[in-house]
């Protein structure tokens, strides 16, 4: 059975200014939203989730990552995920969505991404808040990158619904200035396989 959609959003927000300092080449940060029926819910416990998630994974992988691309076509240099399941569903529901290489290879491939989807899952109702972090696409350890898009939906996820979202930006966080993880090991004298040094 095909997933059932709601309807999509898409958000994006362009940074021009921060800290009372002009950004010299304004940064955009794009969410794109899925508010989707939860195929689950009302058959009690479901041991094997996974012939949704391998049907309707990659549908809303490519959906959303379409809807970033027609906004952010080859910029694309941070991607996160995220999502929200209405209180009827349990939060395995939300994060099967999300947790998938059928959902989120869609993604890494469409912009050939070497990083895995940084996240965030969480159960709730209509207008509960929406938290995509990001990271960078191809680098872990670039700070530059670490942001997070906050928003929500007024009137989702309803009890019998999964909020689905992907997240990118175009640019770093405006004008970073904390280094990266690299510097950190460096001056620690640590290695990028073991920072804590245990």
């Amino acid at each position: 059975m095909s997933i059932e959609i709601r309807r999509t959003l898409t958000l994006v927000q362009t940074t021009y200014e921060e800290g009372g300092k002009a950004v010299p080449v304004p940064t955009k940060l794009v969410s794109a939203v899925a508010i989707v029926k939860n195929p689950w819910l009302g058959r009690g416990w479901v041991e094997n989730l996974r012939p949704e998630i391998q049907e309707h994974g990659p549908v809303l992988g490519k959906l959303l990552t379409d809807l970033l691309l027609e906004i952010c076509g080859d910029k694309i240099e941070g991607c996160g995920k995220a999502s929200i399941v209405g209180m009827g569903g349990e939060i395995e529901h939300a994060q099967a969505m999300t947790h998938t290489l059928h959902f989120g290879n869609q993604f890494r491939e469409a912009v050939n991404a070497k990083s895995y989807l940084a996240f965030t899952n969480t159960r709730g109702g209509a207008g509960t808040s929406l938290m995509i972090p990001l990271m960078h696409k191809d680098d872990g350890g670039m700070r530059s990158h670490y942001q997070t898009i906050h928003t929500t939906v007024p009137d989702a996820p309803a009890g019998d619904e999964i909020l689905i979202a992907l997240g990118a930006s175009i640019g770093g966080h405006p004008l970073h200035r904390i280094g990266n993880r690299y510097d950190d090991l460096r001056d620690m004298g640590r290695d990028v396989d073991n920072p804590a040094g245990v």
